[in-house]
């Protein structure tokens, strides 16, 4: 990983990317310093600290601290993440939006463009429901016009990061989204070890429980990377074709399946699904109803511990299956083998093959989706033994340990091509 980067350094237009791409994540850090307006970060503080350990504090995790200090960038990059889930659904249900999306470039281009304007309407609903909702009693703002200040700082933060996740998506190195959310983990991370630290040395918590979390870190990093390099190599085998007084084809390859091919965004989009509960409780101003949401649908109660669990290993896997589907079409894979002349051995031709391939996948997605699950629920129970923040302990690091992955495949991937460009020329 260490060369490729290296290597992707001398590569003048690929510096020029990474350096794009650590330009626009030094923005994101920069403007989650910037608070919003007509708001009483002691309270704020107070408010957030209140919680304890439930939804919000894996949310703050991933969006680097700045819900817990209520900065512009509150709402981080979730309102676009669920408005991708939404989209995405709705292609499937929705026959036109399906024919757009097949359209090529132009059709993507338009449901990119639903996606934001939808982004934009979430932002809009949640930063109503965190200014005066759950920190409502941190808003000292009177006039309208100063509490629809409050409101579109908020709207304009996450408007801001779509912007810079498209930017770095276009212009820059790797998945913009998945950047922005690796950038805010790792900027928590110095602080979170700190405060496990602190806790052991206030005798708050054993020291025996924070080595064990040290190996558990380590162990998860390895069987990560060993998750998102596993891969079953189905054959594919060439007819041969004479063409004139040349013969081509008859030469063997294979293709290549992922055994975790849709990567983190499952953990990402079901994070974002288990917050709704929490959201909606922050438009409640009652006590009692607040209290309810949080027994039953956040880890702050056993039932509500349950409950999140179960959906979120139910959303994890229904992800893995959804998002590989989208990426993996076996079907269109089927017809353009058949079309170039290849088959794979012992596989008839066309929905045999189709079929052969999508039983392939879902016998890897599987596997793949229940270790996610239970890298994701890990933390949970971790926190409950040793009373340390062991939120960083299992989410987050699949994340970070993801896009790291994902980038220097991108880069890999980018330096072959430019590769191929200088063997062509010569």
């Amino acid at each position: 990983m260490i060369s490729t980067f290296k290597n992707a350094w001398k590569i003048p237009s690929l510096r020029k990317k990474m350096l794009f791409t650590l330009f626009m994540l030094l923005i994101y850090r920069l403007g989650s310093h910037i608070t919003v307006p007509y708001m009483n970060a002691q309270i704020v503080q107070k408010l957030y600290s209140s919680t304890g350990q439930t939804v919000f504090s894996l949310l703050d995790l991933m969006a680097g601290g700045n819900f817990s200090k209520f900065t512009i960038f509150a709402a981080n990059i979730y309102p676009y993440i669920t408005s991708s889930i939404v989209i995405q659904l709705l292609t499937i249900a929705i026959p036109s939006l399906e024919a757009l999306s097949k359209e090529g470039e132009t059709g993507r281009k338009k449901i990119a463009m639903y996606t934001r304007y939808l982004a934009i309407v979430i932002a809009f609903v949640q930063a109503i429901g965190f200014s005066f909702g759950f920190f409502a009693e941190a808003v000292v703002a009177t006039t309208l016009l100063e509490k629809s200040v409050v409101v579109l700082s908020i709207v304009a933060g996450s408007a801001f990061l779509i912007w810079i996740g498209e930017q770095i998506t276009e212009h820059g190195i790797g998945n913009g989204i998945s950047l922005l959310i690796f950038a805010g983990i790792i900027a928590r991370f110095p602080t979170d070890i700190m405060r496990s630290v602190t806790l052991v040395k206030a005798g708050k918590a054993s020291p025996i429980f924070l080595v064990i979390f040290l190996l558990i870190a380590i162990l998860i990093v390895v069987f990560v990377v060993a998750l998102n390099e596993g891969e079953r190599r189905i054959p594919v085998q060439y007819a041969k074709r004479v063409v004139g007084r040349k013969m081509y084809g008859g030469q063997s390859t294979h293709i290549p399946v992922k055994v975790l091919m849709s990567g983190v965004m499952p953990m990402i989009f079901a994070s974002s699904i288990v917050s709704i509960p929490t959201t909606i409780a922050w438009f409640t101003k009652n006590e009692s109803t607040r209290r309810t949401i949080a027994k039953f649908f956040t880890v702050e109660g056993v039932p509500g511990t349950i409950f999140y669990v179960v959906f979120t290993v139910l959303l994890i896997i229904f992800f893995t299956y959804f998002y590989t589907a989208i990426q993996f079409n076996t079907v269109e894979y089927s017809k353009n083998l058949q079309q170039n002349g290849g088959f794979v051995p012992g596989i008839r031709a066309g929905k045999s093959t189709s079929d052969y391939l999508q039983r392939t996948v879902n016998r890897l997605c599987l596997p793949g989706a229940i270790a996610l699950s239970i890298l994701a629920i890990l933390p949970i129970f971790l926190t409950r033994i040793s009373h340390l923040p062991f939120n960083y302990g299992g989410t987050s690091i699949i994340i970070v340990v993801g896009v790291v992955l994902e980038t220097t495949r991108v880069l890999e991937q980018q330096m072959l091509m430019r590769h191929y460009k200088g063997f062509l020329n010569k």
